[in-house]
């Protein structure tokens, strides 16, 4: 048993028993008392009136009411803009250190998300938190011992008018303190390659001279690596390289429909941990073995509130309607859906974020990230959600034996009728997309009521389409969109779709 890796144990074993859990509610009350104190000479703070909020009897309700929510565009066009020319002071005090470049899912070009030295420092602390949480795995000493393959973006930021820009996860790999940079991997000069393939090269061609026992990364780009470590080195799985690999931090993404495709990488079972970091912020991670729900990062500068997840409060573009009522953490209910808003120390406020959660156990503040607000496909009254698109997914790889890391979705248009319209991406031959398409829907209405009334009125069918995995993967770099932080889009609205189709018809082809 390594000395070391020991010590390392001993301390992690040690804060958690001397950490004591901080009371949620009271966290949130702290955290947002000091956001608009922080924030009150800004010129967001001063058009707001955030010294009458402070000064109210209900900081919460006071906020709720003064303050409208806003998606990207509409903070950025009214607010963030003025950085860019030049000023000072807007939303938060000073100028942003960095901008994170949200490849994100939808939208044409990336979102230019501020980062703060404020908000570095929060997502190093809930490092330290995740970090700590491992005191409660069955973990050995000598894993402390081994080497972390974090698979991000770039580290190697671009300077823009005083700043830096990259993706988050770049962001966050160029910041680690000094202490871990022994047990990152690829390492600084590997992580600083910009283009996708060639950096996958690199660490292929020098991943047996590491001893990796974790990995951190989103599942589809993970996956990826992997197999080029697999081929690169010619053996049958990724412990013939790595053998002590015994962690998975997940994250970006619900890690469900990526399980079975991810296993087949490995010898044996590994433990996998969920995480939840997006542009804004590290929001939750997951700090018990017996679950895989995330627990909400209540203390470390994000504010958290919730809008019930209902059709009447979703525009078509995905954001939220002005009258949408809001809830804070002390009156969320388990099992519910709701739209997810933040505000942080990036001078981000009452942020549509555009994911939605439930709550799976309410005094923990323990959540699940069951979908985004731009993925609820409601064409015909259907109102499926991405996590209900996962099971149905997980469903038929169950029932057939298969693996789908990718799909898409899309009401379109069949003889003048609606039809959902499904890309499955799977390797296996020899599947009939009738027959899939038949279990899919069946499962779809037996296991969501709406979607069940939909198929009896104005949502005549569902038609499968089966593609190549890697037809996902080009379609994410033809837009430019390959590696890091990229998720695929699970819903295309018809115009994208349109696109979409022709160039699948174009890769069919070359095939």
């Amino acid at each position: 048993m390594a000395f070391f890796g020991s010590v390392i144990k001993g301390v992690i074993d040690l804060k958690g028993k001397i950490t004591s859990e901080p009371d949620a509610i009271k966290a949130q009350h702290e955290v947002l008392k000091h956001l608009l104190e922080t924030a009150k000479d800004t010129a967001f703070g001063k058009y707001y009136c955030f010294e009458a909020i402070l000064d109210s009897e209900n900081i919460e309700k006071a906020f709720a009411e003064k303050v409208p929510y806003f998606d990207y565009n509409r903070i950025n066009a009214e607010w963030w803009c003025r950085y860019h020319e030049g000023a000072t002071d807007i939303t938060w005090p000073g100028k942003p250190s960095y901008y994170a470049l949200s490849s994100g899912t939808t939208g044409k070009e990336s979102k230019r998300i501020p980062v703060t030295d404020e908000m570095v420092e929060s997502i190093r602390n809930a490092g330290i938190t995740q970090v700590s949480a491992l005191a409660n795995y069955d973990l050995p000493s000598d894993f402390f011992e081994k080497e972390i393959m974090m698979l991000g973006s770039s580290t190697d930021l671009q300077e823009n008018n005083g700043h830096l820009e990259g993706e988050i996860s770049g962001i966050s790999a160029s910041n680690i303190p000094d202490w871990f940079k022994g047990y990152y991997k690829p390492g600084e000069d590997i992580a600083k390659i910009d283009d996708w393939d060639e950096r996958v090269q690199k660490i292929a061609e020098n991943a047996k001279n590491w001893d990796i026992g974790a990995l951190s990364g989103i599942p589809s780009w993970m996956e990826l690596m992997m197999k080029k470590v697999i081929e690169y080195h010619n053996v049958d799985n990724i412990h013939d390289v790595w053998p002590n690999l015994q962690v998975y931090t997940s994250g970006g993404v619900a890690f469900e429909p990526y399980e079975k495709s991810f296993n087949a990488l490995l010898a044996h079972p590994i433990t996998v941990i969920d995480t939840y970091l997006a542009s804004e912020g590290f929001i939750a991670c997951q700090q018990r073995p017996e679950t895989n729900a995330m627990k909400l990062i209540t203390d470390n500068g994000i504010y958290f509130e919730f809008v019930p997840f209902q059709p009447e409060y979703i525009q078509e573009d995905g954001s939220v309607s002005d009258d949408a009522p809001v809830i804070p953490l002390s009156e969320v209910e388990a099992e519910k859906d709701y739209i997810l808003l933040i505000s942080t120390v990036s001078g981000v406020w009452r942020y549509l974020i555009g994911d939605t959660i439930k709550f799976t156990d309410v005094e923990r503040a323990e959540i699940r990230i069951t979908g985004r607000t731009k993925f609820f496909l409601n064409v015909v009254g259907s109102q499926l959600s991405v996590n209900k698109m996962n099971d149905g997914m997980q469903e038929l790889e169950q029932k057939y034996d298969m693996e789908i890391p990718e799909f898409t979705v899309s009401a379109t248009k069949i003889d003048g009728e609606f039809h959902h319209h499904w890309y499955i991406g799977t390797s296996k031959e020899g599947l009939n997309e009738e027959e899939l398409a038949n279990a899919l829907d069946e499962y779809l209405q037996s296991a969501n009521k709406n979607y069940g009334v939909a198929r009896s009125k104005s949502l005549k069918g569902v038609k499968v389409t089966l593609v190549k995995p890697e037809v996902f993967h080009n379609w994410s770099e033809s837009n430019k969109k390959k590696g890091g932080q990229v998720k695929m889009e699970r819903v295309m609205k018809e115009e994208k779709f349109k696109d979409w189709e022709a160039f699948v018809e174009k890769e069919t082809a070359t095939v």
